[in-house]
């Protein structure tokens, strides 16, 4: 019965982690009646105590089916409904209690929402990281910024600050690859000479943006990349390319935006 459990055990997470459909309730019946059955029996072999075998297979079965499935109460009334054990209550109880402060203290998640909660799709208690996984991508981005190609005069580069509302600038090249980003801030003070407007090229005032922003990174990833980063803007591309999409950190009445 010993080795049932055991082998019960590695054929279950074989088929598990195989692909394989073999579910973890009926599995954890079976090994904690096998273990219940098995203690209580070593310890009358060996004369230490008389221990009735059927009750501790059916406590067994609520331990078991209490910590792999982090469901106490299902254990306790289930094992009791179907074996009709209504006398082990209470034994029922402190079994399937303590096995699930065991198992909730190792692993705070059980079988079936483990690997929900390793992808960040578990709504859990961490409210931040429920609200960051809800969030989308594609509802934050604004479009209303202006391009600009990286071979633009000063004179075309203050042509488009005169019709845009926004002081960012992306520069992308003919086949809307990013060349880098240009703020308002970094012409300033070129920008009313008009003497420099067909010399000075838009390459020369551009700089690169401090990170990018892949339109499938997750909202934790793009929230680390603001906070690394310091960063108001940053552009978001579709592999390398980009069509004047940028997340903002900050909330506008005027536009999506990330907060």
């Amino acid at each position: 019965m010993g080795a049932l459990a055991l082998v019960k055990v590695f054929a279950t997470t074989i088929t598990i982690a195989s692909g394989g459909n073999g579910g973890n309730f009926a599995p954890s019946m079976f090994v904690g009646a096998c273990s219940g059955f098995f203690f209580a029996r070593i310890v009358n072999l060996l004369n230490i105590s008389n221990l009735p075998t059927s009750s501790f297979a059916m406590v067994g079965m609520a331990g078991i089916l209490s910590g792999v499935m982090h469901a106490p109460l299902t254990a306790v009334f289930l094992i009791a409904e179907i074996t009709g054990g209504y006398t082990l209550m209470i034994p029922l109880m402190v079994v399937a209690a303590s096995s699930y402060a065991m198992v909730k203290y190792f692993e705070p998640y059980s079988l079936d929402t483990k690997k929900l909660a390793q992808k960040g799709q578990l709504l859990t208690p961490n409210k931040d990281r429920t609200i960051l996984h809800i969030m989308k991508i594609s509802h934050l981005i604004e479009t209303e910024f202006q391009p600009i190609a990286p071979d633009a005069t000063l004179g075309e580069l203050v042509q488009l600050i005169a019709c845009s509302r926004r002081n960012l600038f992306p520069v992308v090249t003919a086949d809307k690859k990013l060349a880098g980003v240009l703020l308002l801030e970094n012409v300033r003070e070129i920008m009313f000479k008009t003497e420099k407007y067909n010399v000075v090229k838009v390459a020369e005032l551009m700089i690169k943006p401090p990170a990018i922003v892949q339109y499938d990174d997750s909202m934790a990833s793009v929230m680390k990349k603001f906070d690394e980063s310091g960063a108001w803007n940053l552009p978001v591309l579709r592999g390398r390319r980009i069509s004047a999409l940028f997340l903002n950190r900050a909330y506008s009445p005027n536009t999506v935006s990330c907060s």
